[in-house]
């Protein structure tokens, strides 16, 4: 990180969005450390890398964080514990990320993209498991529709949403952002 901060300057923007659903399954049919992995992933791998730029950004004077949550921080989904519980601990990391770091510049944002059709989604097909499963390939959002939300943070409209859990389901936030209203995708 070290080096490419020397070369390119501090980062502006962090876009939080590694992510991983399984271990898919109740909750004694899980490994325990594949649950920790996803944990892992989902809410300590968002903390580490905010740690390691959000020193540059405060040194600069500011920068966006977006911490790409999902629905299932707020309801669960049967066989989804683990995801269920690190997208609700990383909501609660863009909050206290807010509070602790937003007078100094830093623009907090979580962004719940809905489903989107991308590879993990497949694996959620194919684990059968509560009705997300069940939702045919098409009733997913195309990738391009979040991409869009996120990049629209990043700039000063969104500026009355600090600190927010956003989803892309909010009717005004799709307006604002000139998606469609009426539909996730």
């Amino acid at each position: 990180m070290q080096g490419t901060t020397e070369a390119l300057g501090a980062p502006t923007i962090l876009v939080n969005n590694a992510g991983m659903v399984g271990p898919i399954g109740r909750l004694l049919d899980c490994d325990p450390a594949d649950w920790a992995r996803n944990v892992t992933v989902n809410l300590l791998g968002a903390y580490a890398v905010l740690r390691a730029v959000l020193p540059g950004m405060v040194e600069a004077g500011g920068g966006t964080v977006v911490n790409v949550s999902s629905g299932a921080a707020e309801n669960v989904y049967e066989g989804w514990s683990a995801y269920c519980a690190g997208k609700a601990g990383l909501a609660m990391l863009t909050r206290s990320l807010h509070l602790e770091y937003g007078g100094q510049g830093i623009r907090a944002f979580g962004f719940r993209p809905g489903t989107v059709d991308t590879g993990m989604q497949g694996e959620i097909r194919a684990s059968g498991i509560n009705p997300v499963s069940q939702m045919p390939r098409e009733a997913h959002a195309p990738p391009e529709h979040p991409a869009r939300v996120i990049a629209w943070l990043c700039g000063p409209e969104a500026q009355d949403l600090l600190g927010e859990e956003l989803s892309i389901r909010d009717p005004e936030l799709r307006r604002r952002v000139g998606l469609p209203v009426g539909g996730q995708s």
